[in-house]
């Protein structure tokens, strides 16, 4: 095997020096995490990509061109064989985050990693099979990643991969991930020490995570679920470095004109869409993996939950549409996005009108949308709660009432979206 070993010792000394490291970063990025299923509410592990790139305009497409149908995340104007999170019907699930502290070498033609998660999602059924498939691929890889998968068989881990190599972080190593998750941004923890990018955005998450994870799974709204990554994380203007929430009246811009500096926060202009793949516990069918997301902007779209199993009846909303195969969702959450950052000239477009997002009145449309968000998931509970039901008597996926769930809430969200 090519793989590079790293000793915990050295891991966990980067991990301590990290937390005193200040870089920031104006590329585009990714946040994201794995969460085993030892610190979740029902014991599935949870895949999290909070997606930064120069691409606003997303997608969710479902292929069947290899040995495993898979549903993937691409940008809105490419034909196929690029994705930048998915799952499939083994459930197998990656996504990434880009590293800029790993490469070694002067290889020009990089960026292959919407590529590799493709190939990945078309032939791998578990941990096992990825690993292979990177001891495999002809080297130089044009890769500097850090790629997340979680499997159905418990498997939950990190690889960062540069073009010759790779390093298996394994988030069910308590000695590595004592907390039960490990949280990635844009550095690798075996690269070269204060390089990389994405800093500042690791300590908010870090921060967020670990008070999250304080409250422990058996208290009320303790423990990590979709819901509380999409709320909480995804949709977070908390600053960690400075110190303050924009949420928090003693801070809002609302006290001076409205704007304020769109810089480090997990959610930036940037943000493109957030995925969590929850995925099953080992032995249950892998078709219940569930890919939650929100298209588009976070602070301007919901959740919606996708099954591989659903095939090609996934809600139209999430799907290609007219002559640039854009997702209507993601169209209206760029839409009002737009609205949070319109000066172009000079610096403009770093600033933000944060009344739009939200504001003392309650009329910012991530608060309204916060409301539609509260009906979709009575929906899909009510939904769920029936398919936990079904997954015990070993059902499968009753097709027909998930369809009817997503006819429903495609007209609520389209109203929604009509009045902002």
């Amino acid at each position: 095997m090519n793989s590079q070993i790293a000793t915990k010792k050295n891991v966990l000394a980067v991990l301590f020096a990290l937390a005193f490291i200040i870089i920031q970063t104006s590329a585009w990025a990714c946040t994201s995490a794995i969460i085993t299923g030892k610190v979740t509410p029902n014991g599935k592990p949870l895949l999290w990509k909070h997606r930064d790139t120069g691409q606003e305009q997303n997608r969710i497409e479902y292929f069947t061109t290899g040995k495993y149908a898979f549903l993937g995340v691409v940008n809105a104007p490419d034909k196929g064989g690029i994705a930048w999170a998915g799952t499939n019907s083994a459930g197998f699930s990656i996504m990434n985050t880009a590293s800029y502290n790993l490469k070694d070498d002067d290889v020009k033609e990089m960026d292959y990693e919407g590529r590799v998660m493709y190939r990945a999602l078309e032939i791998c059924g578990n941990l096992q099979d990825f690993e292979h498939f990177l001891d495999t691929l002809s080297r130089p890889m044009r890769v500097e990643a850090n790629f997340g998968v979680i499997d159905a068989f418990g498997g939950a881990a990190y690889y960062e991969v540069n073009n010759h190599s790779w390093v298996k972080m394994d988030a069910n190593d308590p000695a590595l991930a004592p907390a039960g998750y490990l949280l990635y941004t844009n550095f690798s923890y075996t690269g070269r020490l204060n390089e990389g990018m994405g800093y500042m955005r690791y300590l908010t998450a870090t921060d967020l995570f670990h008070k999250q994870g304080s409250i422990g799974t058996s208290a009320k709204g303790g423990g990590f679920t979709p819901r509380w990554i999409f709320s909480s994380v995804s949709r977070s203007f908390y600053h960690a470095f400075l110190g303050m929430d924009l949420r928090d009246p003693l801070y809002s811009p609302e006290r001076a004109n409205g704007w304020f500096l769109d810089q480090d926060f997990i959610p930036r202009k940037s943000s493109s869409c957030s995925i969590v793949i929850e995925g099953v516990q080992d032995g249950e069918d892998p078709l219940n993996t569930i890919m939650w997301t929100v298209m588009g902007y976070p602070p301007s779209g919901v959740a919606i939950p996708l099954w591989v199993q659903m095939g090609k009846q996934q809600p139209a909303l999430l799907l290609g549409q007219g002559e640039k195969n854009r997702s209507p969702l993601c169209e209206w959450s760029v839409a009002l996005k737009h609205r949070v950052f319109p000066v172009k000239r000079g610096n403009g477009a770093r600033y933000m009108y944060f009344n739009e997002i939200y504001n003392s009145n309650g009329t910012g449309f991530m608060q309204q949308l916060e409301l539609l968000e509260d009906q979709l998931f009575v929906i899909y509970d009510r939904v769920m709660g029936s398919l936990e039901k079904d997954e015990r008597t070993g059902k499968k996926l009753d097709k027909k009432r998930v369809s009817q769930m997503y006819e429903d809430i495609s007209a609520l969200i389209e109203r929604t979206y009509d009045t902002l």
